[in-house]
């Protein structure tokens, strides 16, 4: 079981070395309820760049709509997008893990498939440029609206001329015991990683978000003893892992809170920031 420290302090903690990178989930974990990042984050990242603390946001979501969240300090931001499929930096790219072409119609074939025989899911073909749907109800376009500030209604996904990186799925009834459980067969090739209640993702076998923090390790010169990750869900475990400081937040998956070294606060108990502010030991804002 990880141990229950949330608020750690940085003076306090001498076994631990002084954090170097923050990488945190989106959903679940650092934004709040009405999906935004919390006011009280700013001054913290402002601190962490004084002191040379690279943060780096990793998600399931586009890179556009994380650029989007962090519009008004994305400058020199890593950004791990689509669970570790696509990692840029100031609007250049770091590295990318792309579909093979003949797998991607494999399983959008699949998927139709299911759809047909009375799934009631919408797929979202996730690109470089933009992510693609074809279902175009309103239920199913306000759930993909939520997460793809870059989105294209398009006759068919399959004709979209763009580097595929994921397919996501939102099953509308359960991810998990629902079409999760139909995809055994994309499983033997590629991963297919449940992130959040409703969502599915299929992604190339290498993509993960651990692996793209380890690539960022690299080319940070950052340890993992030096990093400092925060997770929800099943999509952050290989990220917890390769992280020296993994912190659950007290509202994740029971696989998560059993990974992570430390539990945080609930994402609507602003978590994040409270662990932060033990981690570098800031006050809170005063409030005008």
């Amino acid at each position: 079981m990880p141990r229950t420290s949330p608020l750690p302090s940085a003076a306090a903690a001498t076994d631990l070395p002084a954090p170097r990178l923050v990488v945190s989930d989106m959903d679940g974990t650092l934004l709040d309820a009405a999906g935004e990042v919390p006011e009280a984050f700013w001054p913290l990242l402002d601190l962490m760049r004084e002191r040379g603390i690279v943060f780096a946001p990793a998600s399931g979501r586009q890179y556009a709509t994380l650029a989007r969240l962090f519009a008004r300090a994305s400058d020199g931001m890593p950004f791990i997008a689509e669970n570790g499929a696509y990692v840029v930096r100031d609007g250049v790219e770091i590295s990318s893990l792309v579909l093979d072409r003949a797998f991607v119609v494999e399983a959008v074939r699949l998927l139709r498939s299911l759809a047909g025989a009375g799934r009631d899911i919408g797929v979202v073909l996730c690109g470089k440029r933009s992510a693609y749907i074809e279902r175009v109800d309103a239920p199913f376009v306000a759930e993909a609206s939520r997460y793809y500030a870059a989105l294209e209604r398009v006759d068919d996904i399959l004709a979209a001329d763009d580097d595929v990186l994921k397919i996501a799925v939102y099953d509308f009834v359960d991810a998990a015991t629902g079409t999760g459980a139909e995809l055994d067969r994309l499983r033997e090739t590629h991963q297919v990683v449940v992130s959040g209640r409703n969502w599915i993702d299929v992604m190339p076998p290498a993509a993960n978000k651990g692996a793209a923090v380890e690539s960022l390790q690299r080319e940070l010169g950052v340890t993992r003893d030096e990093t400092v990750a925060f997770g929800d869900y099943l999509n952050d475990l290989e990220m917890l892992d390769a992280s020296g400081q993994s912190y659950a937040m007290a509202n994740a998956h029971p696989d998560i809170l059993a990974r992570a070294r430390f539990t945080a606060p609930a994402s609507e108990d602003e978590g994040v920031v409270a662990v932060l502010r033990g981690l570098l030991d800031a006050e809170p804002a005063q409030q005008g």
